[in-house]
This record gives C-alpha cells, sequence and structure tokens, in this order.
C-alpha cells in the first residue's frame, strides 16, 4: 500500500508510519510519498491498481478521469455542506453543544464536519441564543496542549477562501451573530469561529463549502420543509438529526441524500462506527470506507466453477433431445422446490 500525504500535514503521517514501524509493521507493506498533488499524485494514480482518494470534489474529479482510463477502481470522499437539524423536541441545551463540536472542532477543516444548521422554528430563538452562548465561550489559542478550544487554519489560502464567504455573506444582508473576524493578534491564520444569519441563495457561503469555523443559520417549520433543505445543494456526504424521538429522527434520516446521518451527534457516531460504510452521495463523492466494503473494495472477486453429475444443457444436438432435457430439468427444479432446495 502507498499513501501520499497531503503537502500541508505531511509529517504527520511519516510520523505514524514511523510508529507504525516500532509496533512492527512490516517496512515494505505501507510506503509513504510526499510532494505536489499535480506531480505525484498523478504519477501515484498511473502506477497503483486501486485509488482510494480523499478531497475536494474538484480533484476528486480529475482523479476519477485518470483512474478510468487505465480501467482501474477508485473510491472518492470529496466535500460537503453538511446539514444539522434540530427538531421542535430536541434537548435545545445538548443539541447547541453538539452543533458547536460538529461545525467547529479542527477549526472546521474536516469533510464531515456541520456547515448549514435548520432550526424548527418552536425553538430556534432558544436554540440561537444558546448555540451563540456556546460559541463566543470557545477559546481560541495556538499552544499544544488542552488550553484552547480552537487553533489555526492550515493555510493563507484557506483563511482567503473563509473571509471571502464571510464578507461576501455580510455585504449582501447576512448577519454575523458571533465571530466574524480574523484573528492576527493570536497568529497569522486565526479565525472566530462564526455564526451566520440570513443567509441567502445569492450568497457564496449558502452552498459552497467553506472547510473553516462557519456556520450558518435557518429556520423551518415543518419536517418535511427540513428534509428539502438538507437536500438542497449538490453534495450529499453527512448529516445529522437532533430528536428526543429517535424512531421518528430514523425516518427522517432515511429521506436524507446523506452517505452518513447521525441522530443526537454531529459526525462522530457514523464516522467511529468502523464496522459501518462512510463515504458519500451526489458530490461528496463514490465508493465507501470502513466496514467489509472498505476492505473488498480493494480487491478483485474471481469465479471458479466446477461442473458434476448432469451437463447444463442437452447431452447432444436434435430436437427430441432438448424437449427431453427441458422436461427433465423443470421437474427437478420443481422437486428441488417442494424440498425447499437451493
Amino acid at each position: 500500500m502507498i499513501s501520499k500525504a497531503d503537502s500541508q500535514t505531511a509529517l504527520t503521517m511519516l510520523w505514524t508510519r514511523a510508529l507504525m514501524a516500532e509496533a512492527g509493521l512490516p517496512a515494505d507493506l505501507w510506503q509513504i510519498v510526499a510532494g505536489p498533488g499535480a506531480v505525484v499524485g498523478t504519477a501515484l494514480v498511473d502506477a497503483v491498481d486501486f485509488v482510494c482518494f480523499t478531497g475536494s470534489t474538484a480533484t476528486g474529479r480529475t482523479v476519477a478521469e485518470r483512474a478510468a482510463r487505465r480501467l482501474i477502481g477508485a473510491s472518492l470522499e470529496l466535500g460537503g455542506k453538511n446539514p444539522l437539524i434540530v427538531r421542535a423536541d430536541a434537548d435545545v441545551a445538548a443539541a447547541a453543544a453538539g452543533t458547536v463540536v460538529a461545525a467547529f472542532a479542527n477549526t472546521g477543516q474536516m469533510c464531515i464536519h456541520i456547515e448549514r444548521v435548520y432550526v424548527h422554528e418552536k425553538v430556534y430563538d432558544a436554540f440561537r441564543a444558546e448555540l451563540v452562548r456556546a460559541t463566543q465561550a470557545l477559546r481560541l489559542g495556538r499552544s499544544y496542549d488542552y488550553s484552547a478550544d480552537i487553533g489555526s487554519l492550515t493555510s493563507a489560502a484557506q483563511l482567503a477562501a473563509v473571509e471571502a464567504h464571510v464578507d461576501g455573506a455580510v455585504a449582501k444582508g447576512a448577519t454575523v451573530l458571533a465571530g466574524g473576524h480574523a484573528r492576527p493578534d493570536i497568529g497569522p491564520l486565526f479565525y472566530e469561529p462564526t455564526v451566520l444569519e440570513g443567509v441567502t441563495p445569492e450568497m457564496a457561503v449558502c452552498d459552497e463549502e467553506t472547510f473553516g469555523p462557519v456556520l450558518s443559520l435557518y429556520v423551518y417549520g415543518a419536517d418535511s420543509e427540513a428534509v428539502g433543505l438538507a437536500n438542497q445543494g449538490t453534495y450529499g456526504l453527512s448529516a445529522s438529526i437532533w430528536s428526543k424521538d429517535s424512531r421518528e429522527a430514523g425516518r427522517m434520516a432515511a429521506r436524507i441524500r446523506a452517505g452518513s446521518v447521525n441522530i443526537n451527534d454531529g459526525a462522530a457516531a457514523a464516522a467511529g462506527s468502523v464496522e459501518a460504510g462512510m463515504g458519500g452521495m451526489g458530490e461528496s463523492g463514490l465508493g465507501r470506507r470502513h466496514g467489509a466494503e472498505g476492505i473488498r473494495k480493494y480487491t478483485e472477486s474471481q469465479t471458479v466453477a466446477t461442473q458434476r453429475l448432469l451437463p447444463l444443457g442437452p447431452p447432444k444436438p436434435g430436437q427430441s433431445a432438448v424437449e427431453s432435457f427441458v422436461r427433465r430439468t423443470n421437474g427437478q427444479l420443481a422437486l428441488l422446490r417442494r424440498l425447499r432446495v437451493r
């Protein structure tokens, strides 16, 4: 197996590889390569038997096209604009606390993080107040200990993308309920965890993946409306529903176009269920990782058939032989059906 490390996080993967070697993993079993995706990634896709890619939808299309030219399989976990629904019967405090974690942990830089929150009108005001309070209580910091809740973005380009989404939304009428500013006083790539209200479709932050600590808040009136809003857009990676009625939430989950739907959890429950498949629908990707499918996708199935006793076709040519074969075979099938033998 060969892993191509992201250029921004190569040391993490190399360190993991070193730890695996210390644990006894054979040296040749897992190799690491690093470098620009356009160079190293392209060469890798041209050499392997199967490619599993995690990254942006745009790059995923390029990977899929290159794999298709070689007729090799590809599994793609791509972008997301993940929704969270707060039903009228939800525990507002728990839902707000879960939303903060689901949206702002890792500074919002995971494909399964929540970026859209749809709240029932009966609990909207209470939820908004609790969410804003919890968001404003988060501590930004650049330390490597546990004294901070929110860290840095990974690059200047990502900071610029976050600023463009927030500033563009505000310019078109959105309201900032919390955050909304870069924090160069803490570090060059810090941005406050941000909650927006009044986001409309003409704003980029409405449908485009932000991949940063930015959350948009919306109100809805009926569960069917919430499902429709959650299914808006082209992505379908992860979703979340908060409700005291887990059975009804499960029925709603079945109508949401997403590879994973978490009930009373933001994202970790499905991602941590390693026996269950994880992946996206629509522009969020192809294939699944985790579970049996996550392993079998790397293999090729083969059928070996050995025929014993009677042949599957007429023993010899001729109309009478064929008719006799059909009658005999139908009789055998009828007997097997009565005996319930497959």
